[in-house]
């Protein structure tokens, strides 16, 4: 009798959660994409005094407006076709979308998502052949603690057989985890959508958890204000990867393992990260990239004091991108002078943008046509 009862409680306790569900406000939905590209974001929040939208290559915040049901909406212009991260700022205090699933990873800002579709885009999955993700972990006796990467295997990789491929080395930015060139960046279908067309040489792609200092990204530790810190996880970093990550590939891949076979590229830190160890490596690398790079100071000579017109020739592609409103720009601009001063052949990118994705996405979309041929 007494389970009988049991059962007649709980069911009257889900039924009323039923019933009050039903009478409760209707659910939110946000992000709402429009057919003209147009973005809708809406955010229940009956309390609050003021809300903003912050989205990802926006100059500054957007001011949502709240309706008699305390939800709060703001609809953009059309955006470009893409993906952008964004968050509210409820008064003073950013939050994610708690209607979205979507969420961009990150150390230390974690942010929602939004798609906004084109099957013209190299980033959207076309019906292409699709390459594998693999994840490895190990220890790192030079970092001193346990790590991961990734490794992207292009359409038609064969553990079993005798083709070899070249290798790009590609390096995230600060706060990033090592996810995030698939996760965000959407390294694999871009190269996949490459590989397809014919645009990119088939490769492999490593991408592996950029911090020598993982201390770094501590609040407390003054990050990139900290030199002796800075330049640690820059050493670090560069000593990781070419002692425990580039050998495991090599034992591990089907790779070529020669410097003809070998780039390496990134954005922001891992920009900076991708020309100190590739400029200071030249033997191990011939294809170096820089996306928005950031973390030296202006005293470029102290930084590479062996790179001159001689040892430049080694390389077969030095290439430097920047968006035109990153704040970036200004120190990016500089070093591309002072690689002309020494003789320095290079490649200067410029293109409309800030410190953000969408940029990104479309430096790799063009850097990656230029290697290995």
């Amino acid at each position: 009798m007494s389970r009988i009862l049991r059962c007649l409680v709980l069911l009257a306790v889900s039924f009323a959660s039923v019933v009050s569900a039903q009478n409760g406000p209707p659910p939110v939905v946000s992000p709402d994409v429009q057919p003209d590209h147009r973005v809708t974001f809406r955010l229940r929040m009956p309390n609050a005094k003021e809300v903003s939208l912050q989205l990802e290559g926006a100059a500054k915040p957007i001011a949502m407006q709240r309706d008699d049901q305390g939800v709060w909406t703001v609809t953009t212009d059309a955006l470009t076709p893409d993906y952008y991260g964004y968050a509210f700022v409820v008064d003073g205090v950013g939050i994610m979308d708690p209607a979205n699933h979507a969420i961009k990873p990150n150390f230390l800002y974690r942010s929602s998502e939004v798609h906004v579709p084109d099957t013209s885009s190299p980033w959207e999955v076309a019906d292409v052949p699709h390459g594998e993700i693999h994840h490895h972990f190990y220890d790192s006796k030079v970092v001193g603690d346990h790590r991961d990467f990734f490794v992207y295997t292009p359409p038609g990789y064969d553990p079993r057989g005798k083709q070899t491929y070249p290798v790009l080395y590609l390096l995230h930015g600060y706060s990033d985890d090592a996810s995030a060139w698939t996760a965000v960046g959407r390294a694999n279908v871009i190269l996949d959508n490459l590989i397809a067309a014919g645009k990119a040489k088939p490769m492999l792609i490593v991408m592996t958890l950029g911090y020598g200092e993982p201390k770094i990204l501590s609040p407390k530790s003054g990050g990139f204000r900290d030199r002796a810190l800075t330049d640690s996880n820059f050493d670090k970093f560069r000593e990781a990867l070419l002692t425990e990550v580039i050998p495991r590939i090599e034992s591990e891949y089907h790779v070529k393992a020669d410097r003809q076979s070998r780039a390496i590229a990134g954005l922001s830190m891992g920009g900076a990260e991708s020309l100190d160890t590739g400029l200071k490596t030249l033997d191990k690398f011939a294809w170096v990239g820089a996306f928005s790079f950031g973390g030296f100071t202006e005293d470029f000579a102290k930084q590479f004091p062996a790179l001159d017109e001689k040892s430049g020739k080694q390389l077969r592609l030095l290439w430097i991108a920047c968006g035109t409103e990153d704040r970036l720009i200004d120190i990016n601009r500089k070093f591309r002078e002072w690689l002309k001063s020494k003789g320095v052949a290079h490649q200067d990118i410029e293109t409309p943008g800030m410190h953000t994705w969408p940029v990104w996405r479309r430096n790799l979309t063009e850097f990656s046509p230029l290697l290995f041929r």
